[in-house]
């Protein structure tokens, strides 16, 4: 009922039309939604199932930077946080919280943390809908946006429902979820459509199709007996005909990457030239690293992190740099995953009263234990400055907010008029001078 009124505007006479009729009526196609100008889907765009086959199953850099990504960003727990203005606050738990430990039978945060990144990772989207006292994930290519109107027929154009078909096109019966049913990521969106999100693996197609074709080569070299490439001359009696007739067999039989290092088999007075160059003389560990990086630099992984060939080469193993990656890495990627999905996962759960909101808690993740030392070098540094601005008299609130806010602007007007360690009025104390001499007379 409420998506259709969302659908058809707040006129119309709506008693008689139920989700369950919506959801017939799109299913049975070629009827109500293909016709109304007032409807559109956004489908993804590029296949969930060919990134899932041939890059994240295939493609060793593509599943070590997806791992390295998982791993961390699993770890973190959802607390609530007390926001004050922009910034999180006190961090707390509530009984709610349980359905985000408890996702769905035998599952955990963890769990539920590993599939939606790896949804949006790999499709651009991801999609938790919440079922009474259990959360479901979707599978990201079998769901459809409903917007209120054609993106590119209205300047108005909601998000007024999603609808979720088991095995895609063609399969189970559909099932519509209301947007405030279901929590919809997209850590990187499509700057093509308004709601959908984008794969990292996109802008990367064409490297990951040649880091698998630089593979193929380097298994073509050994099973092919490590044979370099050869240049094949004939004497001059041999007709044109029958050198078409021979390049045609040769190149059918030794082209590509599969082909590559055959062992050949001449006749009829053919001669052979080695021109071709080894894995050693290709630079190929440069040539293929090179790749990997560009994999691993769209993902937001530093390769040292990843442990990728350029990654391990030079200084880049060295203390310096490698803290340098890893708080890249922890500040940069995963702090902005983790802010995204907790936005997104505030739709399924029940906020406490107040100015709270979903949040999460990293304090317990092995990776990011130096951060940690780092934060608490930092509060000992504000600790100092707090203690200094406050025995140079400015009122201890001002103090804190000048600290928290980076602005002196915060200590204006806000100085208590008292000075020194003791904070007394000025001239209050007696003169020693005074004390030694009535002393001396007594």
């Amino acid at each position: 009922m409420k998506l259709w009124r969302a659908l058809r505007g707040a006129s119309g006479d709506v008693s008689r039309f139920s989700i369950a009729d919506l959801a017939k009526a799109y299913s049975d196609g070629g009827g109500l939604f293909t016709t109304s100008p007032w409807l559109k889907q956004e489908e993804l765009e590029h296949s969930f199932l060919d990134y899932v086959q041939n890059a994240y199953k295939q493609s060793g850099p593509v599943f070590a930077c997806q791992l390295a990504r998982t791993r961390i960003f699993s770890q973190a727990r959802f607390q609530w946080a007390d926001f004050a203005g922009a910034k999180p606050g006190k961090l707390f738990g509530t009984p709610e919280l349980g359905l985000l430990e408890r996702p769905w039978p035998n599952g955990s945060t963890n769990e539920l943390l590993a599939r939606m990144i790896q949804d949006a990772d790999l499709a651009g989207n991801a999609y938790v809908a919440r079922e009474g006292g259990r959360l479901r994930r979707l599978r990201p290519d079998w769901v459809e946006i409903v917007l209120s109107a054609p993106p590119a027929e209205a300047v108005e154009s909601d998000v007024v429902g999603y609808l979720y078909r088991p095995g895609g096109q063609g399969g189970g019966a559909p099932r519509v979820y209301l947007p405030d049913e279901l929590a919809h990521w997209t850590p990187i969106p499509d700057p093509e459509a308004q709601y959908r999100g984008m794969s990292w693996l996109t802008p990367v197609v064409r490297e990951i199709r040649a880091d698998k074709a630089a593979t193929q080569h380097k298994l073509s070299f050994f099973e092919n007996a490590a044979t370099p490439n050869l240049a094949v001359s004939f004497k001059d009696s041999v007709s044109d005909e029958q050198f078409d007739a021979f390049m045609e067999t040769l190149n059918g039989a030794h082209q590509g990457a599969r082909n590559a290092y055959k062992t050949l088999y001449l006749a009829g007075g053919a001669d052979v030239t080695v021109i071709g160059a080894d894995l050693k003389q290709l630079d190929f560990k440069v040539v293929q690293g090179a790749g990997e990086t560009r994999i691993a630099n769209a993902a937001g992984v530093p390769a040292v992190i990843v442990g990728l060939s350029e990654g391990l080469a030079g200084s880049s193993l060295n203390a310096g740099n490698y803290n340098a990656a890893r708080r890249n890495f922890a500040d940069g990627t995963l702090q902005d995953l983790w802010v995204g999905v907790c936005a997104a996962l505030e739709t399924v759960v029940r906020a406490p009263s107040g100015t709270a909101r979903l949040w999460f808690d990293k304090t317990q993740i092995p990776f990011l234990r130096e951060d940690a030392e780092n934060v608490a070098k930092i509060q000992q540094m504000q600790a100092t400055a707090l203690r200094s601005l406050v025995d140079a008299g400015f009122e201890p609130n001002a103090a804190v907010a000048f600290l928290q806010g980076d602005d002196l602007s915060a200590l204006t007007g806000q100085h208590s008029g008292l000075y020194s360690v003791q904070l007394q009025p000025p001239g209050s104390g007696q003169d020693p001078a005074k004390e030694g001499g009535s002393g001396d007379a007594a």
